[in-house]
């Protein structure tokens, strides 16, 4: 009794408009259609972290057989991406000898144009096939014809490679720390590569601007 005196009436006067809103909320009458809410059903809803929790960790293998392979396949799978990875020319993926701007910038180079060198092996074989002795002599002379033209068409194509990845390069890149000769050499090994077989695969169309 003593503490109910000592409360002040504002207390009172608040306790008393409180105990009266809540029983008007709840003789209030709702209108057609209402739905109340999970709060006044006293339904409470659980949080998004537990309801959508997901499950990261796998299943642990049952003995060593399915311990292996699990691990087999695993790198199987970082296998797949690290193949497709270099393909597509990420850098994640790429061997030491493709990375960087430098390279990227010679296989452009490369890419944009026809060279010479993807025909110097199917050229190579008929030389090769040309010249054995079961062919005619003038087989023979034709085939070593045909591989010296391949030589020196494949030394002026190399020239004009090298010219044009020394001129890019300086212009681009001038702070560069890469051997200007690796790189002559990068671009002449992937021209004698079939387009189709180069890796990364090339990223610019034939005839491009670079």
């Amino acid at each position: 009794m003593s503490s109910l005196f000592r409360r002040k009436s504002s207390d009172l006067v608040a306790d008393a408009t409180a105990t009266v809103s809540d029983s008007a909320t709840a003789t209030e009458p709702r209108p057609k259609g209402y739905t109340p809410s999970k709060k006044e059903l006293g339904v409470e809803t659980p949080k998004r972290q537990t309801t959508q929790r997901r499950q990261t960790t796998a299943a642990a293998p049952a003995n060593r057989r399915e311990a292996y392979k699990q691990m087999r396949d695993r790198q199987r799978v970082e296998r797949a991406e690290a193949q497709a990875g270099m393909k597509a020319g990420d850098e994640r993926y790429l061997l030491a000898r493709d990375r960087g701007p430098e390279r990227a910038l010679v296989r452009n180079i490369v890419d944009s144009r026809r060279t010479a060198g993807t025909w110097f092996f199917g050229g190579a074989i008929i030389v090769f096939i040309g010249s054995t002795g079961a062919m005619p002599a003038f087989i023979n002379l034709a085939a070593n014809l045909l591989w010296a033209i391949l030589a020196v068409i494949v030394v002026i194509d190399s020239i004009l490679i090298s010219r044009k990845v020394k001129k890019l390069v300086t212009e681009r890149i001038p702070n560069t720390t890469q051997r200007l000769g690796s790189l002559y050499l990068y671009g002449i090994m992937r021209a004698l590569t079939f387009r189709r077989m180069r890796v990364p695969k090339p990223a610019v169309e034939l005839g491009a601007k670079i």
